[in-house]
């Protein structure tokens, strides 16, 4: 695989790790279904381009879901059991503790694409807060905060919600924030977020 295609490679993956999920429905292909805010469609259509970069000769789906409030993008293919850092039919990636693949923290220019699809999915960026990455897994937003260091920029990890039980794993840029935008080519909007719950 040469270089663009791993920077694809690790886009998808970024993407898929945060609001991807795997399944094999009809008990042959695996399928990759990444969940994106309907408000945002031109991400949509870059997760779509991604996908049929990385599987020419595959069908990929854009589905709208009920209200028109979110789409559904997906591919089968047997190949994503390999290239997804977590398995389908062995629980949810937050108990396979899935986390960035160590190939793409070896590169900037793949852990800018990768941080790229996970700020999409489970970041926001306030105009008057900077930019927020939000997860439940610890080992993730580790990642996360670690990449972000390995660019030149100084987050800051937090956690809330401990006393709910359910923490959330938050991990803040402050300052730069503006160049962080530019390097990652990301739009700078109230939010820039594609979760759904």
């Amino acid at each position: 695989m040469d270089m663009t295609a791993k920077t694809n490679l690790a886009y998808v993956i970024g993407v898929a790790l945060g609001d991807g999920n795997l399944s094999r429905p009809s008990k042959r292909a695996t399928r990759l279904r990444i969940t994106c805010d309907a408000d945002y469609a031109d991400i949509a259509q870059e997760i779509s381009n991604a996908l049929r970069t990385l599987f020419p000769t595959n069908r990929v789906s854009k589905v709208k879901g009920p209200k028109d409030t979110y789409f559904n993008i997906s591919v089968y293919s047997n190949k994503l059991n390999k290239l997804m850092p977590w398995k389908v039919d062995c629980g949810s990636k937050f108990e396979q503790n899935a986390r960035v693949p160590n190939w793409i923290l070896k590169s900037n220019n793949y852990t800018s694409a990768c941080l790229r699809g996970l700020i999409q999915t489970d970041g926001s960026i306030y105009l008057d807060r900077g930019y927020n990455f939000t997860n439940n897994t610890q080992d993730l937003a580790t990642d996360v905060k670690n990449m972000m260091e390995c660019l030149g920029y100084k987050p800051h990890l937090y956690i809330a919600g401990q006393r709910s039980g359910n923490p959330k794993y938050i991990v803040r840029l402050s300052s730069n924030v503006n160049r962080f935008i530019s390097e990652l080519s990301l739009k700078k909007e109230r939010s820039q977020t594609a979760i759904i719950p």
